[in-house]
């Protein structure tokens, strides 16, 4: 896996963990297995099958990329002179360059069911200026500017796309951003933390971004969004079947700020993967949600509900 060193610290390498990590080449095809894994006797397994065969389609069109523009490099060099995320989803996504790969998804995917058919139909029928503000919204988090029916198909363009700028850009220095749950290469929330178990790192924390994969060190113990330590709790599905300790994923959950992320413990499951982990604990969102703390992580295949 690549890494990238952290600013003004690769004189000390040898004994700094890396800030950043750049996802795998083979990420989505991880993804599909992982999700087809958890699928077996999964309440929402036709949902996690669903996933599942959307991720193998980003990995086609990872490996065979509609267009191959090459990315600005002097708004790149412009970005990273300033510190900012030479990939700022906030401006792109209002570009054109990202449009032909959702096309290209459209046209290679083939729907199971009439209410999919229906949901790709208008997506394909849809004007650019108009999947532009879906996109727009559904970065932002305004999933009530866009049809819920739409977003995983919508994400799953936006996420292919920005994990081949990523794995594109040349290898340099990528600072924090101002949020500890803002992703360096492209500004987007994290979609969670993992907990990583090999190494002489074993034991730190890496956020993953919801958009481009991209995984970036941040301490532990330690609220994303109100940088908070005191009175962190941390809590797993009540049937998860695992020992105190030993669950494979937990939501830490902050009464500071109200807020919760989920961490995944590759400890306690080598093979676990950030999204399709996300993806099969959403009762766990369900009984947070219940409790009164609010979730600010993006999965960018879901939509979640309404109240």
């Amino acid at each position: 896996m690549s890494l990238i060193l952290e600013p003004g610290e690769i004189e000390a390498s040898a004994t700094a963990p890396p800030f950043l990590y750049l996802p795998p080449r083979n990420l989505f095809a991880l993804r599909a297995a992982r999700l087809e894994h958890l699928a077996q006797g999964h309440g929402l397994a036709d949902y996690l099958q669903l996933i599942a065969g959307v991720c193998h389609l980003q990995q086609v069109l990872l490996e065979q990329p509609p267009i191959d523009r090459p990315l600005d490099q002097a708004r790149l060099a412009q970005c990273l002179a300033h510190g900012l995320p030479p990939l700022a989803a906030d401006s792109l996504v209002r570009g054109d360059d990202w449009l032909a790969w959702l096309d290209a998804l459209l046209i290679r995917y083939r729907p199971a069911t009439a209410a999919v058919e229906q949901a790709v139909e208008r997506l394909r029928r849809s004007e650019d200026g108009q999947r532009k503000v879906w996109a727009i919204a559904l970065l932002s988090g305004q999933y009530a500017a866009l049809p819920a029916a739409v977003v995983p198909f919508l994400g799953a363009a936006l996420q292919v796309v920005w994990s081949h700028w990523l794995l594109s850009l040349p290898v340099g220095a990528l600072k924090p951003c101002d949020s500890l749950a803002q992703c360096p290469a492209c500004g987007s929330p994290a979609m969670a933390g993992v907990v990583r178990h090999r190494g002489k790192y074993n034991g730190l924390r890496y956020l993953v971004c919801s958009l481009c994969a991209c995984e970036w060190h941040v301490v532990r113990v330690k609220c994303v969004y109100c940088e908070q330590s005191k009175g962190l709790t941390y809590t797993s599905l009540e049937n998860d079947r695992h020992a105190t300790g030993h669950a494979p994923l937990n939501a830490e959950v902050c009464p500071g700020c109200n807020s919760y992320l989920k961490q995944i413990y590759l400890e306690n499951d080598a093979d676990a993967e950030a999204l399709s982990a996300d993806l099969a604990t959403l009762a766990l969102d369900m009984r947070l949600d219940h409790e009164g703390y609010q979730r600010l992580a993006p999965n960018l295949m879901l939509a979640p509900g309404g109240d």
